[in-house]
């Protein structure tokens, strides 16, 4: 008996392991606390099976099923009221839900998906009391458009992109129609995502018709906001299911920086210009024409008035207020002192004496 024991616990252990993979290979699942719910209340979201430590976005979609999927992407889902969870390393992950009314009729689901790296969703029904319900758009059969070749994003940004303008590319991929009818001008849905936001898909129509077990080449333009810059994300979409994600790196519009960078360095200087000609214009004269700085301002010749060349009288000697007009040192006479007169009662001047 002990023998026996030991085999069947040995026999549990090996089992136990198999038993996990099979659960994680059967693909992520969801559960809701609560199959009914009305507006402005809350369920609890709960997953196992995902990538561990993988963003996922939680939204209420309208216009689907677990079985068909959201029909009309996320443009039916009531993306304001969504929530982002982080799985944990067994890829499991519990998140509180907000209800909210989608902007399409139900049947209703809580949509679960991934945000980055390899695509993977899962559905979970969701009844949104007082919501109205319609039914669903009918399922086209026959004709299913599979991708066939790996996208790529081809064409290169102009000198604007640089300034600014919104990048554009192309994207290209093989389709075939693996269905049994033939497929005329399908409508894909392109989506671009700029890190862990949400896409914005826009609706691309091909025109052609695509036979049965027929391919052809498929151009479909993408085009980003003006600015935008980093990583991005291009997803292809058909008939609600994700085709194809490719990686965008776009580059920085350094024209942008550099026009910045020049419109601070310009306008400061021309307020400093115009402030410094408003304080010169102000500052106030001193009396006789001077400036400020002691200086007495110059006139400036007219340069359109020619200058007389034709010689002029010649310049008069001044006069001392002291000296008479007759008597300017250095003048004829070569007098170095003031006139005098030679009296007869001057003593340096001899006298006859007469007879008396």
């Amino acid at each position: 008996m002990p023998r026996l024991s030991a085999v069947v616990a040995v026999l549990a252990l090996l089992l136990l392991p198999v038993g996990g993979r099979a659960n994680a290979a059967d693909g992520p699942v969801v559960k809701l606390s609560a199959a009914q719910a009305g507006t402005g209340g809350s369920v609890t979201v709960t997953g196992t099976g995902w990538r561990s430590h993988t963003l996922l976005m939680l939204l209420v979609c309208g216009r689907a099923t677990p079985s068909r999927g959201v029909v009309g992407g996320t443009n039916s889902c009531a993306n304001g009221d969504g929530r982002a969870v982080t799985t944990d390393a067994r890829g499991a992950f519990s998140r509180r839900l907000p209800v909210a009314e989608p902007p399409v009729p139900c049947p209703c689901v809580v949509h679960v998906a991934t945000v980055t790296g390899a695509g993977a969703e899962s559905d979970a029904a969701l009844k949104v009391a007082g919501h109205p319900v319609a039914p669903l758009p009918a399922e086209t059969t026959g004709g299913r458009l599979a991708i066939l070749s790996d996208t790529r994003l081809t064409g290169s940004s102009g000198p604007l992109t640089w300034f600014g303008a919104p990048p554009s590319r192309t994207l290209v991929f093989t389709v075939g129609n693996t269905g049994t009818s033939a497929v005329k001008d399908p409508v894909f849905q392109v989506g671009s995502a700029h890190g862990v936001f949400a896409p914005q898909w826009d609706d691309r129509q091909w025109q052609g018709t695509l036979a049965p077990g027929r391919r052809a080449e498929v151009r479909l333009p993408v085009e980003l906001s003006a600015g935008a810059h980093g990583d991005y994300t291009v997803s292809l979409k058909y008939d609600g299911k994700i085709l194809a994600e490719q990686p965008w790196g776009v580059g920085r519009p350094w024209g942008v920086t550099l026009f910045w960078i020049l419109l601070c360095l310009v306008v400061p200087a021309a307020l400093f210009r115009i402030g410094m000609a408003v304080v010169d214009r102000l500052r106030p004269r001193r009396p006789g024409g001077a400036r400020h700085d002691g200086h007495r301002r110059r006139p400036r010749p007219i340069p359109w008035l020619p200058r007389s060349r034709t010689p002029g009288p010649p310049p008069t000697r001044p006069t001392l207020p002291w000296f008479a007009p007759d008597s300017v040192p250095g003048d004829p006479a070569g007098r170095l002192s003031a006139p005098h007169t030679d009296s007869p009662t001057s003593p340096t001047t001899p006298t006859t004496k007469g007879p008396t």
